[in-house]
């Protein structure tokens, strides 16, 4: 399963308004934006609200059957973890892996030298195309960011193998999460963070870092727009110097 090149999260937090969003999307179409719907709800909003994994799964699927919508769709199990994936395994065909707790957590020393076997090629300047300075890469950096994030992306390949062990690697939409947290990842951070998840063989089509400011439900965005911008647009030159 590939997702699409653009796609929209919209949890629907009351179940009431996945034609809405559909329709929104329909609307794009027609206007030669083509853009796929993921509906996203966490364990914790279905525990505040009392509804199930199912509930969501329905609601989206009635919507595409009511508009008629032939594109693809999915249903994400957002924010989940070994203890909450569960109740999502037979109704959702998107994961997201949150290993925010996880981050900071001890590693081997075998599990460190593994990493910086490879990392370690990097030592010295690297040069992001499109990013203005260069980043210098220093051995102790590399120990820092192994013992940050090494731990949270181990985790995340134990949920990944769980969840292909029940619905088949291609049965799901494999996204790793790690935003939910006070400090965000740098450009530096989500590099090594990347090149983590393909030695430990995740096949993540998307990743949620954490940006500066902060993202509350419904309201504007809370922070610095021009750092914030910085940090995305670095983000994604980032992403597409490592894939």
């Amino acid at each position: 399963m590939k997702l699409e090149k653009y796609s929209f999260g919209i949890g629907d937090r009351f179940g009431q308004q996945g034609l809405a969003q559909l329709e929104a999307l329909i609307k794009a179409k027609e206007e030669g934006i083509e853009i796929v719907p993921v509906w996203n709800k966490s364990n914790r909003e279905h525990q505040i609200i009392h509804s199930s994994p199912e509930d969501t799964f329905l609601e989206a699927n009635n919507a595409v059957l009511a508009l008629q919508w032939e594109d693809s769709y999915y249903v994400d199990a957002d924010h989940i973890n070994l203890k909450t994936v569960d109740p999502f395994l037979d109704h959702a065909n998107f994961f997201t892996l949150d290993v925010a707790d996880y981050i900071g957590s001890e590693i081997t020393e075998q599990e460190l030298q593994d990493f910086l076997k490879e990392a370690s090629a990097y030592e010295g300047e690297l040069l992001i195309p499109g990013i203005a300075q260069p980043f210098t890469i220093s051995g102790e950096l590399l120990v820092k960011i192994a013992r940050s994030y090494l731990g949270a992306v181990r985790e995340a390949s134990a949920i990944y193998k769980y969840i292909a062990d029940c619905k088949g690697a291609e049965g799901f939409i494999a996204e790793v999460s790690m935003d939910e947290v006070e400090a965000a990842q740098t450009p530096v951070e989500l590099f090594f963070i990347l090149m983590m998840i393909k030695q430990y063989d995740i096949p993540a089509q998307t990743i949620a870092p954490k940006f500066t400011g902060r993202f509350n439900k419904g309201v504007d965005y809370v922070g610095d727009e021009s750092l914030f911008r910085k940090e995305f647009e670095e983000d994604l030159l980032v992403i597409d110097f490592a894939v």
